[in-house]
């Protein structure tokens, strides 16, 4: 048997330290950071810029080979991924092609990771894509295919003029003067500008707990809603269809119910293509699954394909001869660089929001992923940075929103890739085609890229098989994923993201509100305990009830805890109370009719009956599981305590970690000086069982 007082809490001794004054603090921490030496000045150029660490230790005959084998190969993958995104971002293909170019080049610089690919997302195309054709909508220009037209007044008072060649409007109070796409990545670089900031400013005031709040579960349901909006937005194209994309809420209900009433309009040179497209990419996809272990390089089928479709389009003049709608002229060079404008920021700085906190979550999350793969550390803070200049610099050379992709970071660590040199490689690629290919791209078909665009979605979509396991493991994680999938899906992308944050956290007190509580019983011959529900060959001790409750005690599930631990012990001390007190007065009743003292003795409504009816005589507490107890808990304890010693039952706390004990005596749990901690709370469950069987059980049903 353990010895009892070496296994009681004793008192918590801590060191008064004199604190310092809060001038004196400030004073020091602004002189210190103020300070300029030659070891401060490195110190920040190496962490805000980390190649200037690694590159100089480059193994060159080691790493050169699988980096220029990995950034060839996610190039190639890169160009027909950037024209097709531009689909989902409502702009044209060259801008996709600037994105991926700035974005490696810049990561390549500011990163941490060795393998995570920054560049276009799908997600991140289809949320900028939203806001661009909402603000092209707003100013009043014709969404509809191939518009370059103006239709209508809208809020911003746009007039304008014509030429041979294009129709031109001079937005007032913003400065800009050209036409619809013109306008379109004015606001796509003022979203991406105002992301960019929103990043940095979160890893200045370290702000990364927020990708907290964004669980897994939430995160592949949002995904996956997303993909389904992608695929429903990107279904138009498959047909040939030239409906305006949906404004506002509901968008994947309203664009099938549009394509349905306008299926008559189908270009069936579009269809054909898309149909032997999508057969050859799925195969394509198939065989590089399959045979994966036996490819060293993946599979370049998306370039292929455009290649293919180019040169078939461009000599059997689909667009001249059937209707199908073509990418047009992508120009080669570079457009100077442009301020954003800043007169357009107010319109979108809510917009940017959800695109900061998601680019972020994906990039840091991805980083970390792949550096606990392959054993190396990365900075969250830095990584933060770093995507966040990868949008605030390229904004000003006509690009839109970037990201860590998985798909493309997996081609790069499946391909050998050592460092960032990879990505420079990658952006070499995408140059060669800004310089010298762009142009031969001009008959490239939109319903093409919309092909890669939806087989690139199969790994999002196959998350729906994944359902009945998920639901199997755990019916929490399977419902939020169903509810972020669900509103991502039918009502918007943006505020599915925050009913999936909401719906996760509100899922996190619920399961707090109502945790699992459970009676413990022993081991037998050992000095274990656990629930006795869950295991069969478990004793219970007798005359005492052992009680866990796995959540922390607050205020939101102080009621719930109470009921739990009546039930559990079958006794509420009110009732007891009051049964005690009903069977004194009818004992005063008969006394006061002059009932026979024998009678009184031996009745069963006598007062000796109550103290010998109750089958236990002490209440442990296992607070194993109870993180923090606050104000509103602290008292329920409290009054648990008089409670129950009032109906003659003990209450002992066992196994409660510093936090609670701290809380317990700053409210005077333990009375006067703790004069009642070595009695109330024990290091172990069966020290407490010890205490109550040898001590309590010698006195009786007395409180100690």
């Amino acid at each position: 048997m353990e010895n009892t007082k070496s296994a009681m809490v004793g008192p918590l001794e801590r060191k008064v330290r004199k604190r310092p004054r809060p001038i004196a603090t400030i004073k020091t921490k602004l002189c210190q950071t103020l300070s300029c030496s030659v070891p401060k000045a490195k110190s920040i150029v190496t962490g805000f810029f980390p190649v200037v660490l690694w590159l100089p230790k480059y193994k060159l005959k080691e790493y050169i080979w699988g980096d220029i084998m990995s950034g060839l190969i996610v190039g190639i993958i890169l160009i027909p991924q950037a024209i097709a995104y531009c689909l989902l971002a409502g702009l044209d293909p060259i801008y996709g092609l600037y994105t991926s170019f700035f974005a490696n080049i810049i990561y390549f610089f500011m990163g941490t990771s060795r393998h995570v690919s920054v560049g276009i997302f799908s997600l991140m195309s289809l949320m900028v894509g939203q806001v661009v054709d909402r603000e092209v909508y707003l100013a009043g220009f014709d969404l509809s295919e191939d518009s370059k037209t103006r239709t209508s007044d809208g809020p911003l008072n746009i007039t304008g003029h014509s030429n041979s060649s294009a129709i031109n409007f001079t937005i007032n109070g913003f400065g800009v003067e050209c036409g619809k796409e013109c306008y379109a990545i004015s606001i796509a670089t003022a979203l991406t500008l105002l992301a960019g900031v929103y990043q940095v400013l979160m890893a200045v005031f370290r702000m990364g707990f927020v990708s907290v709040y964004l669980s897994a579960p939430m995160l592949d349901g949002f995904a996956t809603g997303a993909s389904c909006t992608i695929l429903t937005v990107q279904a138009k194209y498959l047909l040939g269809l030239k409906i305006p994309r949906h404004q506002g809420l509901g968008t994947v209900v309203v664009t099938w119910i549009n394509i349905f009433k306008n299926i008559h309009n189908t270009n069936y040179c579009d269809l054909i293509t898309s149909a032997i497209c999508i057969f050859v990419l799925v195969m394509g996809k198939e065989i590089q699954d399959k045979y994966k272990d036996r490819l060293k390089i993946p599979l370049p089928t998306e370039l292929v394909v455009v290649a293919v479709a180019t040169i078939v389009s461009h000599f059997a003049d689909l667009n001249g001869q059937y209707g199908s709608s073509i990418s047009g002229s992508i120009p080669t060079g570079f457009i100077p660089p442009k301020v954003p404008s800043f007169g357009l920021m107010p319109r979108v700085a809510l917009d940017a929001i959800p695109l900061a906190v998601i680019s972020f979550a994906f990039t840091v999350s991805l980083s970390e992923m792949f550096a606990k793969k392959n054993g190396y550390t990365v900075r969250p803070n830095q990584e933060m940075i770093a995507i966040g200049f990868c949008n605030i610099i390229p904004s000003f050379f006509h690009c839109f929103t970037t990201s860590a992709a998985l798909a493309k970071t997996m081609v790069k660590d499946s391909t050998g890739c050592q460092t960032q040199v990879s990505s420079v490689i990658s952006a070499l690629v995408v140059l060669l085609v800004l310089l010298f290919f762009a142009p031969f791209f001009y008959a490239l078909q939109k319903c093409v890229l919309a092909c890669i665009i939806i087989v690139s979605l199969r790994g999002a979509l196959r998350k729906f098989r994944d359902v009945p396991k998920q639901w199997h493991l755990s019916k929490i994680d399977a419902i939020v994923w169903l509810v972020s999938m669900s509103s991502a899906a039918l009502i918007s992308v943006e505020i599915g993201l925050l009913i999936g944050v909401v719906f996760s956290m509100l899922c996190v007190v619920a399961q707090t509100q109502k945790p699992k509580v459970s009676l413990l019983g022993q081991v037998e011959n050992t000095s274990h305990y656990d629930d006795m529900e869950e295991y069969n060959h478990l004793l219970p001790v007798p005359k005492v009830k052992i009680f866990r409750f796995q959540a922390p005690l607050y205020y939101a599930n102080k009621d719930f805890f109470l009921k739990s631990l009546y039930k559990a012990v079958n006794l509420e001390p009110f009732l007891e109370i009051a049964r005690r007190k009903k069977l004194e007065k009818k004992a005063k009743e008969k006394k006061s009719k002059q009932m026979d003292e024998t009678e009184q003795a031996n009745g069963d409504d006598g007062i000796g009956f109550i103290s010998t009816k109750l089958d236990f005589h002490t209440i442990i507490l296992d607070c194993s599981s109870i993180p923090f107890v606050d104000t509103a808990g602290m008292n329920t304890l409290k009054g648990l305590v008089k409670d129950y010693n009032g109906v003659g039952v003990t209450v002992l706390l066992a196994c409660c970690n510093t936090s609670v004990i701290d809380s317990l005596r700053r409210g005077s749990f333990f009375g006067k000086a703790d004069i009642d901690m070595h009695s109330l709370v024990f290091h172990t469950v069966h020290s407490a069982v010890c205490f109550a069987t040898d001590t309590i059980a010698t006195v009786g049903n007395t409180p100690v």
